[in-house]
């Protein structure tokens, strides 16, 4: 059992597993209009709660009034079912790989973005990491129910296995002389992040291709994970959505 909560998840989590839910509990004098129908077609029951019983319900401020008890959700991806995820890729592979991510809100902020860019998966190792707590899936505002996230004992056999189905894997490094926005994103490609300060450590970093930077014009040193996951990702998407009419 867990909760979900913040509106764009509990509303994700209702369209994606809505028999999932158990209970919703609200914040007291709430409008839950937006709510009713999922309400009255699941026959749940609504709890009311002051603000402060929610923030200790989750352990956080930023609920925004809605949490939802959910069972379980069976079938949540694990490394088992990297190969057939693969398998079922139509078109060219993106992937993102996270090694080392632990802030929930950066994991959050990362899987929002690869979901806004169809990433087919997002591959983390299990030692180190965050996993999916109910502050990622707040902050992911619900692509934790639709974009794969998958936690593998062993990234550095992981990468390899990518590689030998014709992946290739390009890091993020500071100190790269390439540069994301001069490199042929158009390939199959698993992008690598690592933590904010320590980068990607060093067996990843030996696992990938190519490594590359972010040009900084200013005086900080390196951006937030989440930012260069979404600089890299879009670059990667503007490279193969040239001439669409969907890119802005």
């Amino acid at each position: 059992m867990s909760y979900i909560f913040g509106h764009h998840a509990v509303i994700s989590l209702f369209e994606s597993h809505p028999k999932k839910v158990l209970r919703l509990y609200i914040q007291t004098g709430k409008n839950i209009s937006d709510l009713k129908k999922y309400i009255d077609v699941l026959n749940l029951q609504v709890v009311w709660r002051s603000r402060e019983e929610l923030d200790k319900l989750t352990s956080s401020h930023h609920h925004q009034g809605i949490v939802a008890e959910a069972a379980e959700i069976a079938g949540t991806p694990d490394e088992n079912d990297l190969e057939n995820i693969l398998n079922a890729i139509e078109g060219m592979p993106l992937l993102l790989i996270l090694d080392g991510i632990q802030d929930p809100h950066n994991l959050g902020a990362c899987l929002r973005t690869a979901n806004a860019a169809n990433v087919h998966a997002v591959i983390a190792p299990k030692d180190k990491s965050v996993g999916l707590t109910p502050a990622v899936h707040k902050v992911a505002s619900g692509a934790t129910m639709t974009t794969p996230f998958i936690q593998v004992t062993n990234l550095a056999r992981t990468m390899r296995m990518l590689k030998e189905r014709g992946i290739w894997i390009f890091g993020a490094d500071d100190k790269a002389t390439d540069s994301v926005f001069s490199a042929d994103l158009k390939l199959p490609l698993a992008l690598a992040m690592g933590a904010e300060g320590s980068g990607l450590r060093r067996l990843t970093k030996e696992n990938c291709d190519l490594l590359l930077s972010i040009p900084m014009l200013g005086s900080v040193p390196s951006l937030n994970v989440s930012v260069a996951t979404g600089i890299f990702l879009f670059e990667a998407v503007r490279q193969r959505c040239s001439g669409s009419k969907k890119l802005i």
